[in-house]
C-alpha cells in the first residue's frame, strides 16, 4: 500500500463532539499518529451521542465513532500537576495540536499557544471555535444550529413558505472540521520549508461563509439578496428536482446543448424552439410552466430509467435517494467509501466511512477501530519515558 501523506507527523487532538474530531480524522485518515487527550471522566462528549443507547452507555456512541478511527486515546486531567507535566511532554512530542475550547479555555488551563510553543517552537497549533479568537461575539457558545442561523444557510434553505430551515446534518461544524484540517496540512507544508510554526484561528461562522460562495457573491457583488427556492437551482431552468413515474430525478440542463437533448428525449422536442423556452432567462423566468411540462413526459418511467437514458445523452441527472440507499449503491462500494473493523476485543463489527478521495488510486483508510476511552494511556506515556530517554542519550 502507498505511503501514508502524513506519516511520522504526529497530532494532539483535544477535541470535543464534530468540528475538532472531524478535522483529526482527516489527518488520522492521512496517516497521523492523532493522540486524543481526553478527560477521565466521560471523554469526548460524543462518546454519549448517537442513536444506540447501548453504545452510549458504553461510551462509544455512533456519534463518536464516526470520526474517531485511527487515533489513540490518552485521559489526563489538565487540572492534576502530574498530568500536566504528562501532557507538556506529549507536547514536546507533537508537530500539531487541534482544539475547539471556547477562547481563553486553554490559556486559563496554562497550556496557550505562547506557552506551549516555548516546549516546541515549531508547533502547528489549531483552535477551532465557533466566532474566531476575537470579536464581539467570541465568547458565545456556538453549536452547528447557531451558526447555520447566523451565517444565512438557513435563510435560503427550504421553499419561501417553509424557509428558515436547518440543513439535514451539521454542515457548519464539518465545514469548520474540514477548513481545520486544510489549515492544519498547509502550515506543515510551510513547516517544513521554513521550520516555522504557526496558530490557526479557525471560525466556523467564516468557514461556512466562506462555503456560501455564490449566494454571497451574488449580494456583494451584484446587490441581489439570496432567496430560499427549494429544490430549484437560481442560476437555471430546467434545473432542479422532477416527479416521474416512480420517484423523484434530480435534472440540471444548465447548458443550452442540455437543453435541447432534454427535449428531444422525452419526446417534446418543439420545446426547444418554443419562444417561451429558447433562451436562459426566460427558462428562468417560466420555470414553473416548464417544469410543469417536463414532469408529463417523465411519468411515463421511473427515475431510474429517466437517470440511464438522460446520463447516456450527457444530460446531468441523478436519482433522489435515502442514505441506505446511496451507501448500497456499486460506485460507492466500489471505491470501498466504507471501511469495516471485524470483531475483536469484545467488540462488535463496526463500518465507518473514509475521506472523499483516493491516493494514487488506493483510499485513505482509517488504521485502527476507534479507541475506548483512554484505551493506550499507558502505551503513550510508556512512549514519552523512552522518547524522553532517547533524546538524554542524544
Amino acid at each position: 500500500m502507498t505511503k501514508k501523506l502524513l506519516d511520522g507527523l504526529r497530532i494532539l487532538d483535544l477535541t470535543n463532539v464534530l468540528a475538532g474530531p472531524y478535522c483529526a480524522y482527516q489527518l488520522a485518515l492521512l496517516g497521523a499518529d492523532v493522540i486524543k487527550v481526553e478527560t477521565p471522566l466521560g471523554g469526548d462528549l460524543a462518546r454519549q451521542l448517537g442513536a444506540s443507547a447501548q453504545l452510549n452507555a458504553q461510551g462509544m456512541g455512533a456519534s463518536f465513532l464516526a470520526q474517531n478511527a485511527g487515533k489513540r486515546s490518552i485521559t489526563l486531567d489538565l487540572k492534576n500537576e502530574t498530568d500536566k507535566q504528562h501532557f507538556l511532554q506529549l507536547v514536546a512530542t507533537a508537530d500539531a495540536l487541534v482544539e475547539n475550547f471556547r477562547p481563553g479555555v486553554m490559556e486559563r488551563l496554562g497550556f496557550g499557544y505562547d506557552t506551549l510553543k516555548v516546549i516546541r517552537p515549531d508547533l502547528v497549533y489549531c483552535a477551532i471555535s465557533g466566532f474566531g479568537q476575537d470579536g464581539p461575539m467570541r465568547d458565545n457558545p456556538a453549536y452547528d444550529q447557531i451558526i447555520q442561523g447566523l451565517s444565512g444557510i438557513m435563510s435560503i434553505t427550504g421553499t419561501t413558505e417553509t424557509a428558515p430551515l436547518r440543513v439535514g446534518y451539521p454542515v457548519a461544524d464539518t465545514l469548520g472540521g474540514l477548513f481545520g484540517a486544510f489549515a492544519v496540512v498547509s502550515a506543515l507544508l510551510r513547516r517544513s520549508r521554513s521550520g516555522e510554526g504557526a496558530f490557526l484561528d479557525v471560525s466556523m461562522l467564516e468557514c461556512t461563509l466562506s462555503a456560501l460562495g455564490w449566494p454571497v457573491s451574488n449580494y456583494l457583488i451584484s446587490g441581489v439578496e439570496p432567496a430560499a427556492m427549494g429544490n430549484e437551482n437560481m442560476t437555471a431552468a430546467p434545473s432542479g428536482s422532477f416527479i416521474t413515474g416512480d420517484g423523484l430525478l434530480n435534472i440540471a440542463a444548465n447548458k443550452q446543448e442540455q437543453f435541447v437533448a432534454l427535449c428531444d428525449e422525452i419526446g417534446r422536442p418543439e420545446l426547444a424552439n418554443d419562444p417561451r423556452f429558447e433562451k436562459p432567462d426566460e427558462r428562468k423566468r417560466r420555470r414553473g410552466e416548464l417544469k410543469l411540462l417536463i414532469e408529463q413526459a417523465l411519468a411515463q418511467a421511473p427515475a431510474v430509467e429517466w437517470e440511464r437514458r438522460f446520463n447516456r445523452r450527457g444530460i446531468p441527472a441523478g436519482r433522489i435517494l435515502t442514505i441506505p440507499q446511496i451507501l448500497s449503491e456499486d460506485q460507492v462500494i466500489g471505491r470501498k467509501l466504507m471501511t469495516t473493523f471485524p470483531e475483536s476485543d469484545g467488540a462488535d463489527r463496526l463500518t465507518v466511512v473514509r475521506g472523499g478521495f483516493l491516493v494514487d488510486g488506493e483510499p485513505p483508510v482509517p488504521s485502527r477501530r476507534p479507541p475506548r476511552l483512554g484505551e493506550q494511556t499507558a502505551e503513550i506515556l510508556a512512549e514519552i519515558v523512552s522518547q524522553q530517554a532517547i533524546r538524554v542519550r542524544a
